[in-house]
């Protein structure tokens, strides 16, 4: 950041050529007073860190600084506004480009991720299991319990008779001794 020409730091690449071009017209005229930054800053109402920013090309000065460091180095402020104008025009656009860029991966970077489902509770999963089970194999006695007792008649007698098979129909009785076909 030395007060000599040369002694700047390269700027950077990304720096678009209307910009960079008034960031070096700038340099040529704060070398040109031969004054440091604090000294620049002083006389301009502009700290050294301001001028640090402008000069290096990583904020664009206001107009006022501009015009200031024109008064104190003798130039010509009408020229330079102009370029400071259009550096202006292209470092918003850029900006603008880089705002929306940097946003648009914010974005994508802050989406929320697919809802995940919890993890089932197993303890729940578990009496949920029972309680079908319970009531499957209650349902299942029911009807096996209708069935004997519809097979069973109101008297209470075996619904097969001794030495009947299972395929006679039910209630079909022989009579003691007789022979089957």
């Amino acid at each position: 950041m030395g007060t000599r020409a040369g002694a700047w730091q390269p700027l950077p690449d990304e720096l678009p050529p209307e910009v960079r071009h008034h960031v070096e017209q700038l340099r040529r005229l704060k070398d040109r007073t031969g004054l440091s930054l604090v000294a620049l800053g002083t006389r301009t109402a502009y700290s050294k860190s301001s001028w640090q920013r402008y000069l290096n090309g990583l904020q664009l000065p206001p107009r006022e600084a501009v015009l200031a460091l024109c008064r104190v180095a003798g130039a010509d402020g009408v020229r330079v506004v102009a370029g400071w104008e259009l550096a202006g025009r292209v470092w918003a656009r850029t900006s603008a480009e880089a705002r929306a860029s940097t946003e648009a991966c914010a974005a994508e970077a802050s989406a929320p991720a697919p809802a995940r489902r919890p993890a089932p509770n197993w303890r729940l999963v578990a009496c949920f299991a029972f309680a079908v089970i319970a009531l499957l194999l209650g349902g299942l006695l029911w009807v096996v319990a209708q069935v004997a007792a519809e097979r069973g008649g109101s008297g209470g007698e075996p619904s097969l008779a001794p030495g009947a098979s299972v395929s006679e129909p039910f209630g079909a009785r022989r009579a003691p001794g007789t022979a089957t076909e």
